[in-house]
């Protein structure tokens, strides 16, 4: 039969003719709704234009066209729909052609009887005349856009009366011919919203994929189904670079498997890919990719490798997009289609350099966060080897000055002791004192910041804690300061360790009486906030600046102020506190003006 255009179906066997692909072999690329329209178009003609055979073929890239609609007959559908033919054929054929207003006809008899015929031929015998409708007559109307752009053709065959349409006949064919050129025009333009539609829908999907993931192997692997689907592509691979810009040597897929390729392939995409990156553009591999439309910087020969290559695995074409962020090109994203699929349209080359720009900007994060990481572990393993430190020390201290105390008692009770012997035993005494308080603390912070140890909580009553603590203080009498303890005290009750609570209460009220003036008020408060108990510890002392107050549960840390310094401690009280805390999942604020006084208010898991 004549349907769209010569070579696609019954052209010479020569080198193009392989361009067609078998209908089962073929990818429709349209949506339903728009072969319905392209279909209306084809049976239109068979219906009313006095043709038994119409087939309506679009331009599916700069160098083929492709059969989506044929009417009329079953053979003739099973053997055309979905098949590809090279635009430059049907220019060949149409060089013999009569001019037919938008028709085109090409005459058996200009034929060279000497070539072979394939494809679909209808099983017609001629009718007697000059006129007669022949097997090999081609009748195409190549229809075009407003653009002047070349859109699809409407092929038809096998004339209802058996003979070459007259004068009359072919005004009326015309007509049909313009419709069907404005319905072609709008479906195509119609699938290629669409098809814009799809990919960006596609491209969306990958950015929240990769947005969420951190990890940049497991981003790929989540993101590998939506680029293949939104794509339309056999296959995916990220070659990534290390953090100098430089490639890893490595290429892998988005299902976890690495791909084997050549070193000096690498090599080459590696350039290509910064090249590309600079020029902000896609790069294109296949035998049909237009020469302005290949990879960047890869030279002739270097691309018939690359395509010698994608071909030995299966692979007819790939897009080639840069990934980056800023300046900095991070790598590339291939994607791939199979020997015979159709080639890249403009949309999905515009939407792969929007993805490549996505995924750049999310591996220069999973890239940042790797590394704040990495810093948190080193961070981690210097505090582990800073606490074990302390607990080692803390214990190899204990036992001398165990030792050393209880020779300096035996000293201070001995007889014809000298008075300024005994002032110096005094000293030492003190000194030593002084340091077992340091060890005790030291040993206990070791404790309470121990990520290992266990903490079994139970019900606390933080009123009992509050008083046991007041009782056995014996710096209120020292310093005369008065202690008040108010709240609804028989419903305080707190989930944590009893011992833990015990020295978070000690240290609070200790340091509010430490550094409250003679006959000064400590008042303790207890009350519930939803789900927390709250413990508050206000004094009306000397205050803490907020430049002390920014540095106050750090290790060791005591403020300069001579006030504070004429008080004795280890630093390590508030840092305590902290630590026990966000063991129990509490937290701590403090409210505090100098020479006004401070308050501690600790929030507590309730039962």
């Amino acid at each position: 039969m004549s349907i769209e255009p010569r070579a696609e179906v019954r052209s010479r066997p020569s080198a193009t003719a392989g361009a067609v692909v078998d209908a089962d072999e073929a990818t429709s690329w349209a949506d339903g709704a728009t072969h319905e329209a392209l279909l209306v178009i084809a049976e239109g003609i068979t219906q009313l234009a006095g043709f038994e055979v119409a087939a309506v073929s679009v331009v599916r890239d700069s160098q083929h066209m492709q059969v989506m609609a044929v009417a009329g007959s079953d053979e003739a559908r099973e053997t055309l729909q979905g098949t590809f033919t090279p635009i430059t054929r049907l220019m060949e054929e149409l060089e013999h052609a009569q001019d037919w207003g938008m028709f085109k006809f090409v005459a058996h008899e200009a034929l060279d009887s000497q070539v072979e015929s394939w494809g679909w031929v209808p099983d017609i015998e001629p009718i007697d005349g000059d006129d007669a409708w022949h097997p090999m007559d081609l009748l195409v109307a190549p229809l075009y856009g407003p653009d002047g752009e070349l859109r699809g053709t409407l092929s038809i065959d096998v004339p209802s009366d058996g003979r070459r349409p007259d004068e009359p006949h072919r005004r009326i064919l015309n007509r049909y011919a313009e419709q069907a050129a404005r319905a072609l025009y709008i479906a195509v333009e119609r699938e290629a919203f669409a098809e814009q539609v799809r990919v960006l829908s596609a491209t969306r999907e990958v950015v929240r994929n990769a947005a969420r993931e951190r990890n940049i192997g497991v981003m790929l692997e989540k993101i590998q189904p939506s680029l293949v689907e939104g794509f339309r592509a056999l296959g995916m691979w990220v070659h990534t670079f290390d953090e100098d810009g430089h490639g890893l040597g490595a290429v892998y897929s988005g299902d976890g498997n690495r791909i084997q390729m050549p070193a000096h392939l690498v090599s080459i995409a590696e350039r290509a890919a910064a090249a590309s990156w600079r020029a902000q553009r896609v790069g294109m591999v296949s035998r049909h990719a237009p020469h302005d439309a290949q990879i960047a910087q890869v030279s002739d020969a270097e691309f018939q490798e690359i395509l010698q290559f994608l071909e030995g695995i299966g692979v007819g074409s790939l897009l080639f997009v840069p990934m980056g962020a800023g300046r900095e090109c991070l790598g590339s994203l291939v994607l791939t289609r199979a020997l015979g699929d159709a080639e890249w349209t403009d949309a999905e080359v515009d939407a792969a350099l929007e993805v490549g720009r996505d995924l750049g900007r999310a591996m220069l994060n999973a890239r940042a966060l790797e590394r704040e990481r990495e810093l948190v572990r080193e961070l981690k393993a210097l505090d582990d080897y800073k606490s074990k430190l302390i607990a080692t020390l803390s214990h190899e201290l204990k036992s001398p000055l165990t030792a050393m105390l209880a020779n300096i008692e035996l000293l201070q009770h001995g007889e014809d002791l000298d008075p300024s012997a005994s002032e110096v035993l005094a000293a030492v005494d003190r000194g030593a004192v002084r340091l077992v308080r340091v060890v005790e603390d030291l040993l206990l912070l070791a404790k309470v910041g121990d990520p290992h140890l266990p903490l079994l909580t139970r019900p606390v009553p933080l009123h009992d804690v509050v008083d046991d603590v007041v009782n056995l203080t014996s710096i209120a009498d020292q310093r005369r300061v008065s202690v008040d303890v108010v709240g609804d005290l028989d419903d305080m009750v707190a989930l944590g360790d009893p011992a833990e609570m015990d020295i978070l209460v000690t240290n609070l009220v200790t340091n509010a009486m430490k550094y409250s003036g003679a006959g000064s008020p400590v008042t303790i408060t207890l009350a519930r906030a939803g789900e927390w108990v709250v413990l508050s510890v206000q004094d009306c002392g000397i205050g803490i600046s907020p430049e002390d107050r920014h540095q106050l549960f750090r290790e060791f840390f005591r403020s300069d102020s001579a006030q504070v310094k004429a008080q004795p401690g280890t630093g390590l009280g508030l840092t305590i506190v902290d630590r026990i805390l966000t063991r129990h999942a509490g937290r701590i604020e403090v409210d505090s003006e100098l020479g006004e006084g401070s308050t501690f208010r600790v929030f507590l898991p309730a039962p």
